[in-house]
C-alpha cells in the first residue's frame, strides 16, 4: 500500500474550524477538538437565534402598537388591529410602531380615520 499524507486537507479543515472559533474565550479559540465543538453549538444557536428574531421583533412591535393606542384613543391593540382590517388600511406592524415612535401626529391620523370608518 502506498502511504497517504492528509496534511494539507487536515491542516485546511483545522485552519477553517479555528477562523470560525476567532473571539471565543480560552482554549475554545485554541485548541481544535475544543473549538470544534463550540463552533458546532455556535452555529446550531445562529439558526434557533435567526428564528427567534423575527418572533422577538413582532412582539416589540405589537407593544409600542398597544402602548400608543392605548395612551390616545383608550383602544386595546387587538380592536385597533381589527379595525384596521376592516377599514382596509395596508400598513404592517413595524410600519404602524414606526409610527407611533417617529411620527406620533400621522399615528393619530391613522388612528381617527380608523375610527370613524367603522364608526358608520
Amino acid at each position: 500500500m502506498v502511504r497517504i499524507k492528509r496534511g494539507n486537507v487536515a491542516r485546511k479543515r483545522r485552519k477553517k474550524v479555528l477562523s470560525l472559533a476567532k473571539g471565543f474565550r480560552g482554549t475554545h479559540s485554541r485548541l481544535f477538538r475544543v473549538s470544534n465543538q463550540q463552533v458546532m453549538k455556535a452555529l446550531r444557536y445562529s439558526y434557533i437565534g435567526r428564528k427567534q428574531k423575527k418572533r422577538q421583533f413582532r412582539r416589540l412591535w405589537i407593544t409600542r402598537i398597544n402602548a400608543s393606542t392605548r395612551s390616545t384613543s383608550n383602544l386595546t391593540y387587538s380592536r385597533f388591529m381589527n379595525k384596521i382590517k376592516t377599514s382596509n388600511i395596508a400598513l404592517n406592524r413595524k410600519m404602524l410602531s414606526q409610527l407611533s415612535i417617529l411620527d406620533p401626529q400621522t399615528f393619530s391620523k391613522i388612528q381617527t380615520l380608523v375610527i370613524e370608518k367603522t364608526a358608520d
